[in-house]
């Protein structure tokens, strides 16, 4: 069948995510058949690297043969069972290896991203209140943050487009600076960003640390913010002010875990440990949804007693689904056995030399790069730029999606030197021919559509 089949069915029947579907009228959906690697293929064989490791989940490719093997093993044994007052191997397995690496406590389990957001903040203020301190109920997060889409994961959104419509039905939480790199004056080095940021941030908690259960942040990498990348001493700084004035970090690494930053975990690079680390999207190697929250053993014990009431009672049908689980125990052995960290040091560095001619490119500013996620801004985009960019990278058999003007690359860790070649000569056309349309319509030379 063909990809115009497809098309018109998912119009009919799916109601697809983070899309206005009247867009579609026009904007074709591309339906894919098979992936393999870094390839998506779609029912008429055009192919694509998936350059956004599908909503950046994928970590090692589509379809990577060790996690199948894992996953049709499971299927032998247990594809599910209730985790309340039951328990199986590979949700234990994975908690004790969790736990291992981050040297935090007691894994809870959900299915997405959110979820996980969403435990973490229920549970710091639950703390609280178990503590005598039902006051300390609200959240700080960054300027241009995003946690998710549920209810309290927006309240801690900074992106108005997501969070706007929704705004009567949110809790009202405080908003900070955000170290973005991007912020820095002229003389200004990424660690003087971090060290304003954090300044502001101590004076919102000298003022309200008594109503504050939690900060929430992306380390790192703020994602939804045009993949904001910021110096790992305001990581630091956050841990020291969150013990000084008794409030709770909580690291949302469902993005930038797994590698993503060069270290398995983004923390790890300000050496410091959160109170709440949120994992999800690259923890199942993108094959099957899972989220986790890990905590410490004092926060864990603050819920342990003969009290119901007093216990965290928050639960999911599919909490630590056995399959979702042995898949992320088998991600853990391929960065374990493959030294996959190393090894992406040196792709990071190959990738980075294909793309260095964009740096120097008029109209495009801020060209940076952590780990294995590289992003430059379009300096004075018109209006669709985002749109007509992807609508272009298709044409050459790249699948990127620009967030504002922001164009960003987060590939699977299986990407080789000739779909980075592909990607950096596909994106330098693209601009051209965006270029050479913007001129004919405007006469203004390199503004972009």
């Amino acid at each position: 069948m063909s990809n115009q089949h497809w098309l018109e069915r998912s119009r009919a029947a799916v109601w697809h995510p983070c899309t206005q579907m009247k867009r579609h009228e026009t904007l074709p959906i591309i339906p894919v058949r098979e992936a393999k690697g870094i390839w998506l293929t779609d029912f008429e064989g055009n192919r694509y690297i998936d350059a956004v490791s599908s909503w950046w989940v994928n970590l090692f490719g589509h379809g990577e043969p060790r996690i199948k093997a894992a996953l049709a093993s499971q299927l032998d044994t247990l594809e599910h069972a209730i985790l309340a007052g039951f328990t199986h191997a590979p949700v234990v397995e994975l908690s004790e290896r969790l736990s291992e690496l981050t040297g935090l406590g007691h894994a809870f389990y959900a299915s997405d991203g959110a979820s996980a957001t969403e435990i973490a903040m229920k549970m710091s203020f639950h703390y609280w209140s178990n503590l005598g301190k039902p006051a300390k109920n609200r959240f700080i997060s960054l300027e241009n943050s995003y946690h998710g889409e549920t209810a309290g994961a927006l309240s801690v959104t900074d992106v108005p487009l997501f969070s706007a419509t929704y705004e009567p039905l949110l809790r009202q939480n405080l908003r900070v600076p955000t170290p973005d790199n991007r912020n820095a004056a002229p003389g200004e080095t990424a660690e003087d960003v971090a060290l304003r940021a954090a300044a502001s941030l101590e004076n919102v908690l000298a003022k309200h640390a008594d109503s504050i259960a939690a900060i929430v942040l992306e380390p790192l990498v703020q994602g939804a913010a045009g993949m904001a990348m910021y110096s790992p001493r305001y990581l630091a700084e956050v841990r020291r002010l969150a013990d000084r004035y008794q409030v709770h970090l909580i690291a949302d690494e469902i993005a930038v875990g797994f590698g993503r930053t060069g270290t398995l975990f983004a923390c790890e690079q300000a050496g410091i440990k959160a109170d709440f680390l949120c994992l999800s999207k690259g923890i199942t190697g993108g094959f099957l949804p899972l989220s986790c929250v890990l905590t410490t053993d004092d926060i864990y014990a603050a819920f342990y007693d003969d009290d119901v009431a007093r216990g965290f009672l928050h639960s999911h049908s599919y909490t630590g689904n056995a399959l979702a689980c042995r898949a992320a125990l088998t991600v853990l052995d391929i960065f374990r056995d493959d030294e996959v960290i190393a090894r992406n040091a040196e792709r990071a560095a190959e990738f980075s030399r294909y793309l260095a001619p964009l740096q120097d490119r008029p109209g495009i500013r801020h060209f940076r790069h952590t780990g294995m996620i590289w992003a430059f801004d379009i300096e004075h985009p018109q209006a669709g730029f985002g749109l007509a960019f992807f609508q272009k990278m298709l044409g050459y058999g790249c699948l990127v999606r620009p967030i504002g003007n922001t164009v960003y690359f987060m590939p699977p860790y299986c990407i080789e030197a000739a779909q980075m070649e592909q990607l950096a000569e596909a994106s330098w056309k693209s601009l051209d021919a965006l270029e050479r349309h913007a001129g004919s319509l405007s006469g203004q030379g390199i503004a972009l559509p």
